[in-house]
């Protein structure tokens, strides 16, 4: 076994590519041909996701086995002057959450959407190219040509299957993403100004070497930069865009984009505890309250939302929103214990959102005859219906309905099944993974070991305070889904059987799968997320792994040739 570490350890540093190389070519490949040739172009995406997500897996299982982060110079320059790739477990956690959910989006997409415009797929492997860059980057601005990336092809997504709804709310979008944008520029640039680097492990060698009369300045860069991902992270008051432009895209896009809101909180999390960990000397912590009163009221917004809204996409994107208030406002306490629960929580959640738009999408047509909801909202939108593998249509006369009862249609169980797992998931109740998480983050805010306090002392206020707004939010999300459920399933009388394809129920079931496999691995799973907060809490691992990897030599000149 030792041997096999070895001969993988030669070649997995080039393995490192693959992420984002792969969809990169892919696109390019389709672009080349036409737009008649969609059953090639379908397979050919499918496969080049299934094979990114092995590839993802690979690179966890050796992250997982390596002492310190793996480190690519892809221009063979050594940092903080050269392009550096950085993969820990923190980066190979999330590439698998995105080729997994990207995997089952588009099974989900070839019943129909694709359909609904050109280049489907063209864009959505641009978008897993700028995705896996954000997360394997080691440099700020490398970080914002991979977030632009990830942007233009989520501009193109959002308007795909054109009508009036999508292009108002793309419009939304690409404006407050445009100012986000802005917002990256300039604090990106007043931190070189001040530290001259913008190599991430770099910058948390010179933070703390910052002069006093200009750690205000310092302070203020962080802040811009922060906003702009808190922006994408979807805090409070600046997610005003995110339930109108998931609810008016179409399905699979919607589900996709519920990782979108999870880059903004990858990347705070990874550059707060590089840049402004408790070795950052006078930075040291800075901002940690600000994340924290962030996270807390986006949550209390994310959960009126939650339980005023009536449609299900609405319900899907506060539920979102709940979800990403609630990482921020674990992510400023910085203790290894809470960011460990709140990384168990981060894959759950996100599963159980982009499971929850795309029974949005099935769960709709049901209710409106075969139409989704954006297309009865809006005149100008696509009718997408086509045929269909058809549920049980069994029939029984009025005599053996008064004996027996209504039989329930093998469709309509399964959609009810998916649809109270993901409750469950949302709300954080047992037994599953969403209840797992939120059980670990408890437990380290009433724990005095967990947050640092002495053994004598109350936890303090904001601990207890968070602690309120998990429970309080969940109860308010369950009450929301809950009220979602019997409306759609049980109160539903004269309704026709719901008609789902095969390619919607493997895409749905796949997303509760991955769930209930968090669930029954949660051991494995929870020894992975507490090994990944202890390396985020010691960042001088990640800083030398990046600042001493070495470029490989030249091969010596053949004898007798001139130097």
């Amino acid at each position: 076994m030792q041997g096999i570490w070895q001969w993988l350890g030669t070649w997995m540093p080039h393995l490192m590519l693959a992420p984002i190389v792969l969809p990169m070519a892919t696109a390019a490949l389709m672009l080349l041909l036409n737009e008649e040739q969609q059953r090639t172009k379908t397979i050919l995406s499918t496969g080049s996701i299934a094979l990114g997500l092995v590839v993802a897996i690979a690179l966890l299982q050796w992250s997982d086995h390596s002492a310190a982060p793996s480190v690519y110079l892809t221009g063979n320059w050594a940092a903080p002057f050269g392009i550096v790739l950085v993969l820990d477990r923190l980066t190979a956690l999330m590439l698998v959450l995105t080729s997994a959910i990207a995997l089952a989006v588009s099974i989900f997409a070839m019943a129909r959407w694709f359909k609904a415009g050109v280049h489907f797929y063209v864009l959505f492997q641009f978008q897993l190219m700028g995705l896996a860059g954000a997360f394997l980057t080691g440099d700020l601005f490398n970080l914002f040509v991979f977030f632009e990336i990830m942007l233009a092809a989520s501009y193109g997504l959002l308007l795909h299957g054109s009508g009036r709804l999508r292009v108002q709310a793309g419009l939304h979008y690409i404006a407050i993403n445009l100012a986000a944008s802005s917002l990256f520029l300039i604090g990106a640039s007043m931190l070189y100004g001040l530290t001259g680097t913008l190599n991430m492990a770099d910058l948390a060698q010179q933070i703390p070497l910052v002069t006093e009369a200009d750690r205000a300045l310092l302070h203020t860069a962080a802040g811009i930069l922060a906003t702009a991902f808190l922006i994408k992270a979807a805090v409070w008051p600046v997610n005003f865009w995110l339930v109108p432009g998931y609810s008016a895209a179409t399905a699979p896009v919607a589900a996709l984009f519920a990782l979108m809101t999870k880059v903004g909180v990858y990347t705070l999390l990874r550059l707060w505890t590089l840049m402004f960990s408790s070795e950052a000397g006078a930075s040291a912590l800075f901002g940690g309250q600000w994340l924290i009163a962030g996270g807390m009221v986006t949550m209390v917004f994310g959960s009126i939302g939650i339980f005023a809204a009536t449609r299900l996409t609405h319900l899907a994107g506060y539920a979102a929103i709940v979800s990403s208030g609630t990482l921020l406002a674990a992510v400023g306490f910085g203790h290894p214990m809470l960011t460990a629960g709140l990384l168990y929580y981060l894959p759950s959640s996100t599963l159980a959102v982009a499971c929850l738009f795309l029974l949005a999408d099935a769960i709709d047509r049901w209710r409106n005859h075969g139409a989704s909801m954006v297309d009865l909202d809006d005149e100008e939108a696509p009718f997408l219906s086509h045929e269909l593998i058809a549920a049980d249509h069994t029939n029984l006369d009025d005599e053996e309905q008064a004996l027996i009862g209504r039989p329930i249609p093998a469709a309509a169980a399964f959609l009810g099944l998916a649809f109270l797992l993901c409750t469950l998931v949302v709300a954080g109740l047992p037994p599953l993974s969403g209840f797992l998480g939120k059980f670990a983050m408890l437990t380290a805010l009433l724990s005095p070991l967990g947050l640092g306090h002495p053994l004598t002392a109350a936890p303090p206020p904001t601990a207890w305070l968070l602690l309120a707004l998990l429970i309080g939010s969940g109860l308010l999300a369950l009450i929301a889904l809950t009220r979602a459920g019997i409306r759609h399933f049980w109160a539903a009388h004269e309704r026709t059987a719901p008609e789902i394809r095969l390619t919607e129920g493997v895409a749905i079931a796949a997303l509760m799968g991955l769930s209930l496999a968090l669930t029954l691995h949660a051991p494995g799973a929870m020894r992975y997320t507490e090994a990944t907060a202890q390396s985020l809490h010691s960042p001088h691992t990640y800083i030398q792994a990046v600042l001493q990897a070495a470029p490989v030599p030249n091969p010596p000149a053949a004898s007798g040739t001139a130097p």
